[in-house]
C-alpha cells in the first residue's frame, strides 16, 4: 500500500494536515485519518486507534507545538482511543462527542464502540475550539452513530465529516444505535451547506462535497426502493433473504455490514408505516 503511507504526515493545505493510522481493514479502507488543524498551535482530530506507532507519528507530527484539543467525532474504535495517551503526552483536552456505551453487540458490521472514552467536554451543536488563525465549530450529524458530529474550519470553508460522509464508501448505519432517519436527516443537513471540502476520517479528501453527497442520498432513496419493491412482490422475506438480493457479488466479510444496513431501513420504513415486522420477516404494509 505504497500509495496510502502509514505514519508520515501529509500537508493537505496551510492550516490541514493528515497522518494515517496502520488499521486498513474492510470496514476502515486504507485505515484511520487522523488531521491535525493549525500551524503554532493545533487541534487533532480523531488521534485513531491505541497504536503505539500511530501515537509516535503523531507526536512527531505534532513538533512540540501546543495541542490545544484532541477533537472526537465519535467513539469508535477506530478513531478515539488514543485519544488517552495522547492527551497524558500532550496535557490536551478530550472534546467532542458525548460518551456512550449501548449495551448490545453490533457484531463485526460496525467498529466497536470505545467504552472507556470520557471526554473532558462535550461539544454541543455551535459550540467549539479554537486556536491561533483557526476555529472548529461542532455540527450535529448522527445517524452512523447517535452521538456523531462533523467539525466545521470556515477559515478554509473545510468540513472534518468523520463517518457521517467518507471518501470512499457510504457509512454503515447499525441499528439500535444507528438510525437511518437521523443520517439522512443529517445528509440533507450537509445539502444546506456552502463547504469547499471534505476531509473524511476514512479515504481522500471530497473536492466536491455537494455532489457527493446529493449522490449518497440517491443511493439511499434506491436502496430504500429496493427494499419496497421486494416485499411489494407478495414474499416476506429475512433480512438475510434481502439483502442477498440486494447486494449481489458483495465480498462476504461485507455482508453483515450490508444486513445491518438493510434493518435500519427497514426500521425506518415501519416508522413510516410501509413495511411490517412478521417474526425474523418483513411485509409490504402496502
Amino acid at each position: 500500500m505504497a500509495e496510502h503511507p502509514t505514519g508520515i504526515p501529509i500537508q493537505l493545505e496551510p492550516l490541514v494536515s493528515r497522518v494515517l493510522a496502520p488499521n486498513a481493514s474492510p470496514f476502515t479502507y486504507t485505515g484511520t485519518q487522523t488531521h491535525i488543524v493549525g500551524d503554532r498551535d493545533v487541534a487533532v482530530i480523531d488521534p485513531g486507534p491505541d497504536d503505539p506507532a500511530h501515537l509516535d507519528a503523531l507526536l512527531r507530527a505534532i513538533g512540540g507545538r501546543r495541542v490545544e484539543a484532541i477533537v472526537i467525532t465519535h467513539h469508535h474504535r477506530d478513531h478515539s482511543p488514543a485519544a488517552r495517551p495522547l492527551a497524558k503526552a500532550t496535557g490536551a483536552p478530550i472534546v467532542g462527542a458525548a460518551p456512550f456505551a449501548p449495551d448490545y453487540d453490533g457484531g463485526r458490521s460496525d467498529a466497536a464502540f470505545d467504552r472507556d472514552y470520557a471526554p473532558d467536554r462535550v461539544l454541543a451543536e455551535g459550540e467549539g475550539v479554537s486556536g491561533d488563525g483557526w476555529t472548529l465549530t461542532a455540527l450535529a450529524t448522527p445517524g452512523h452513530t447517535s452521538n456523531h458530529l462533523a467539525f466545521a474550519l470556515p477559515q478554509a470553508r473545510a468540513l472534518f465529516s468523520g463517518d457521517h460522509v467518507m471518501g470512499w464508501s457510504t457509512s454503515i448505519v447499525s441499528p439500535p444505535d444507528g438510525d437511518m432517519a437521523d443520517y439522512m436527516a443529517s445528509l440533507e443537513k450537509l445539502m444546506e451547506r456552502d463547504d469547499r471540502v471534505y476531509y473524511p476520517g476514512h479515504g481522500e479528501a471530497v473536492d466536491n462535497p455537494l455532489r457527493l453527497v446529493r449522490g449518497m442520498l440517491g443511493h439511499r432513496k434506491q436502496r430504500e426502493g429496493q427494499i419496497l419493491r421486494l416485499l411489494r412482490q407478495g414474499d416476506d422475506l429475512t433480512i438475510a433473504a434481502m439483502t442477498a438480493r440486494m447486494y449481489v457479488g458483495l465480498n462476504p466479510r461485507l455482508l453483515p455490514a450490508a444486513e445491518r444496513s438493510v434493518m435500519a431501513h427497514l426500521y425506518d420504513l415501519r416508522t413510516r408505516g410501509l413495511v411490517r415486522e412478521e417474526g425474523a420477516s418483513w411485509t409490504s404494509a402496502a
